[in-house]
């Protein structure tokens, strides 16, 4: 219990459903328990009334008896089903407050989880995949809930149950009690270690069917590489053996659920042959009545259920606790990217790197060494090298997805550590290397960065794009639902829906990660100049592995293995004949070839 502990801040929060539901739960039992002495004296009156019927017999008197009798019978029925009618409406407000209650819980929890997973940094999301991430806020959330709602329910429904059954039996008559609980004990021990089996036969059904889960979303997600090499009887076969283990272990399970309701049935058949058989002697010596034999056996049946539910609830609760824990364990973690800044400032694009160093921790490589340079406000930097330069990581540094290691980068004169997170983000477009566009419409994708964007805004950035044209031809237009990812556009329009995405937000710094790779040279140049006219007086920084995307910027900045290996305008960097000019003339004759 000591992970489920974390949840005691919610029972305080929802007492007000809590309290009343442990109060309906008691009344509910007391209304469950009353039939079965209702049933005792029912029993009681048609021993006496019958024989006195008989005594009657030929008397107009007889009559008379009949009817008080049958007028008798009539009330006590009449008493039972009211007895059960208040039972289901006091069950019925149990679960009002009680089931309520979890499922409010349930939603705390989910966005506090998901809270969480929005301030985590992007170093957590390299380190753990996105199955397990779902399955905490889906999966792990929902056995939670069940203890929540229904193992907590059930837990003060059995202990209420169990001591206003015991308590009316022992003061019937204590040896009849003595051996009508004599069976149970036996029975809640058979329970638990066949509910221990179960446990252990859903959990490898659960892991298996996570597999066969992830290999049919794999397959569906690779289905045009899987068709493009002809591997469809492969991957069938390979289904087919997930299949195969899933149908195992579920087969399993069967065989030992199969013997659970049988065994219960026997043990609760047998400690209701004894409550005949012993209740029966203690009425021919007279120690109790006829009634009490029926009033028993009504209690053995009430105390199966709680004998039962002891091994589900009992799983109910351990599954929770391993959820929980695994939950704890994912709020404990401390977002690596915090703010420390609270007031908002306006930036002015003054961006210095000074001594800036970055080591990846998941693979050790160190992407950028010692790395130093300016870019004043207004200017158009661009930036190129080879494969693995560090080029990417500079943008995320830049974007403070991650923090340096060592050295500092400043923003306008300030460490970017100490500026309003949210508030600098806000004021800076980022386009990164891999698109990503939400399975929405063009319009929503392209006015991410806003609640309701003006129409104007959302065509001119469109147009400066160069995607405008694109989006008109689809017969929705900006209405048009892309698939996920954006799978039914082409890698160019992605890219300029992205590019869209960006400057909608008339940012003071924008920032492109190679995101031009995708259109042709024509598109490319139209963009470019659109962003000359957009970004005049603005901070750009453009990533590129193309030398011609880039030769009008102000300064280029090469690098090579995380260091600048040089920097300046296209013409000096031409002029040095360095690493630049090798790339140049590596690009001219590879466009010639």
């Amino acid at each position: 219990m000591k992970d489920l502990a974390y949840l005691n801040k919610f029972f305080y929060k929802y007492r007000k459903q809590l309290f009343p539901g442990i109060l309906f739960v008691i009344i509910s039992n007391l209304f469950g328990v009353l039939p079965a002495q209702v049933i005792r004296t029912t029993f009681d009156l048609i021993e006496e009334n019958v024989g006195i019927y008989k005594l009657f017999n030929g008397f107009e008197r007889q009559q008379i008896i009949h009817e008080l009798f049958s007028y008798s019978l009539l009330l006590f029925g009449i008493s039972i089903l009211v007895l059960a009618l208040l039972r289901g409406i006091f069950l019925f407000f149990m679960r009002q407050t009680i089931i309520l209650m979890s499922r409010h819980i349930e939603y705390d929890l989910k966005n506090e989880i998901y809270q969480h997973y929005q301030n985590l940094s992007i170093a957590f999301y390299r380190r753990n995949n996105t199955g397990d991430l779902m399955s905490r806020v889906t999966e792990d959330v929902s056995q939670v809930r069940m203890y929540l709602g229904p193992a907590i329910m059930y837990t003060i429904n059995i202990a209420v149950l169990f001591v206003l059954v015991v308590y009316a039996m022992f003061k019937v008559n204590v040896q009849l009690a003595i051996y009508c609980l004599m069976p149970l004990p036996i029975l809640a021990l058979s329970i638990y270690y066949v509910k221990t089996s179960i446990n252990y036969r859903s959990k490898e059904i659960q892991q298996q069917l996570s597999k066969l889960s992830s290999f049919v979303q794999q397959t569906f997600s690779g289905i045009r590489i899987i068709k493009a090499y002809v591997r469809e009887g492969d991957t069938k076969q390979k289904f087919a053996i997930e299949s195969e283990n899933y149908k195992s272990h579920s087969m399993a399970l069967v065989q030992v659920q199969a013997l659970f309701f049988p065994m219960m049935m026997l043990l609760v058949g047998l400690s209701t042959i004894i409550t005949i058989y012993v209740g029966g002697v203690q009425v021919m010596h007279g120690s109790i009545t006829s009634g009490n034999i029926a009033e028993f056996i009504v209690y053995v049946n009430q105390l199966t259920f709680p004998i039962t539910s002891l091994g589900w609830v009992t799983s109910l609760i351990q599954r929770a606790a391993a959820s929980q824990k695994r939950i704890n364990e994912f709020l404990k973690t401390e977002p690596e990217i915090y703010s420390t800044g609270i007031q908002p400032t306006d930036l002015k694009g003054h961006i210095q790197f000074k001594g800036v160093s970055f080591l990846y921790p998941d693979t050790g490589i160190w992407a950028l060494k010692e790395l130093s340079f300016e870019i004043k406000p207004g200017e158009f930097v661009a930036i190129i090298g080879k494969t693995g330069s560090g080029k990417t990581t500079l943008a995320n540094l830049l974007m403070r997805m991650y923090d340096s290691n060592s050295g500092d980068i400043l923003i306008d004169g300030q460490s970017i550590t100490k500026l309003n997170l949210s508030d600098y983000r806000n004021q800076v477009g980022f386009v990164p290397q891999e698109v990503f566009l939400f399975s929405e419409t063009i319009r929503n994708n392209i006015g991410f960065g806003f609640d309701q964007p003006e129409e104007a805004k959302l065509e001119q950035a469109a147009k400066d794009a160069a995607v405008y044209q694109n989006i008109i031809e689809f017969e929705q237009g900006f209405e048009t639902l892309i698939g996920e990812r954006g799978i039914t556009l082409s890698g160019g329009q992605k890219q300029r829906i992205s590019i869209a995405r960006a400057i909608i937000k008339e940012p003071q710094i924008l920032i492109f990660d190679d995101c031009l790779s995708a259109v042709d040279t024509k598109t490319e140049e139209e963009i470019l100049q659109n962003l000359g006219r957009v970004m005049k007086g603005k901070t750009s920084i453009l990533i590129s592995h193309r030398v011609s995307t880039i030769k009008n910027a102000d300064k280029i900045i090469v690098l090579e293995q995380g260091r600048i290996v040089e920097q300046g305008t296209h013409r000096q960097l031409i002029e040095n004949r360095n690493s630049y000019f090798e790339l140049y003339n590596k690009q001219l004759l590879e466009e010639e070839i």
